[in-house]
């Protein structure tokens, strides 16, 4: 018998998180309804569309528009998405969020939002669930290698990604008890964006595309996934 899981992926308006929205609606995902969050723009309310034009085997899109950097929307927000949709099997913390610049010339408060949308937000969604009673079969932390090593410019993206990577095997030994897997992914150079700030002068054509990493999440959500190791999952072109 298919199992109807219901998925949550943040920033989920463009980039990997809406190739993974389209793909997570295929058959195999067995998803029965996907919440999709982003930050309200043209190009969520586009993607939302899109879904639901595609969502021909009966998955329920439930779109909401919530920045995850923004911790007292957040706390607000989650109650009434638990209470729509219920449990939430399949958390995707993908939203992210950089400005890089060189050391000296680092705004702290900048800094602060890097961390809050790269850090607090997935901290928060996975924390609020759990208040909720919320049990998780799997939580997909979308990391980068640029959590890995260190790069010039690159301060606060780097040191954000390198505590979600962090953060990510703590969840996994704490959550385990429940049934829980955690699996934190590390995409290199993927033509997003938010690449895009980080290398503009980078051909996207030559690197790797959303729709491949949403491949690799697909594979980590289904029953080949749990033979994986899991502790940081590196994507490479």
């Amino acid at each position: 018998m298919m199992v109807s899981r219901t998925a949550l992926i943040t920033g989920a308006s463009k980039g990997i998180g809406r190739a993974t929205a389209l793909r997570l609606l295929r058959a195999d995902a067995q998803v029965g309804t996907l919440v999709v969050v982003a930050r309200a723009s043209d190009a969520f309310a586009s993607t939302v569309e899109e879904l639901r034009r595609a969502a021909a085997n009966g998955v329920e899109i439930v779109d909401v528009a919530l920045d995850v950097g923004d911790r007292e929307a957040l706390v607000a927000t989650v109650p009434q998405i638990h209470t729509r949709v219920g449990n939430v099997d399949v958390l995707v913390n993908n939203a992210g969020y950089t400005n890089p610049v060189a050391i000296h010339q680092v705004d702290f408060a900048d800094f602060e939002r890097t961390m809050a949308v790269n850090v607090y937000g997935p901290f928060g969604l996975v924390q609020e669930l759990l208040h909720r009673g919320n049990r998780f079969e799997i939580i997909v932390n979308v990391a980068s290698t640029a959590g890995m090593n260190g790069r010039a410019g690159w301060l606060t993206y780097s040191a954000s990604k390198a505590a979600l990577i962090n953060m990510s095997e703590v969840m996994r030994e704490e959550l385990k008890v429940d049934g829980t897997r955690v699996v934190c992914l590390s995409p290199g150079r993927t033509a997003t964006d938010l690449r895009r700030v980080l290398a503009p002068e980078e051909d996207p054509a030559t690197i790797m595309q959303p729709e491949d990493v949403a491949e690799v999440i697909g594979v980590m959500l289904g029953p080949a996934g749990q033979f994986i190791d899991q502790q940081n999952v590196v994507v490479r072109h």
